[in-house]
């Protein structure tokens, strides 16, 4: 099942509320609130790329208060 890993860069304040609306989508296997350059990581996972890249364009990007994202795609699990 292809994967990837959401860097997510969010508006001053409004982690938790993007955590949850990131948590009812059931492509979103994992949510971490991170320190640093980015403000979330999350896990996606989807049954194809294509349900994959749909699931990070057309419902975490345009998701309220979310700045900017950079999406890891896993080749490889170790």
């Amino acid at each position: 099942m292809p994967k990837a890993i959401v860097l997510i860069n969010t508006d001053v304040g409004m982690e938790e509320e993007v955590v949850k609306h990131l948590e009812s989508m059931p492509e979103v296997k994992e949510v971490h609130v991170v320190y640093g350059v980015y403000d979330l990581v999350a896990i996606v996972e989807a049954p194809s790329f294509d349900d994959l890249r749909s699931a990070i364009v057309n419902k975490i990007r345009r998701l309220p208060h979310i700045k900017s994202t950079t999406t890891l795609i896993v080749v490889e699990k170790t």
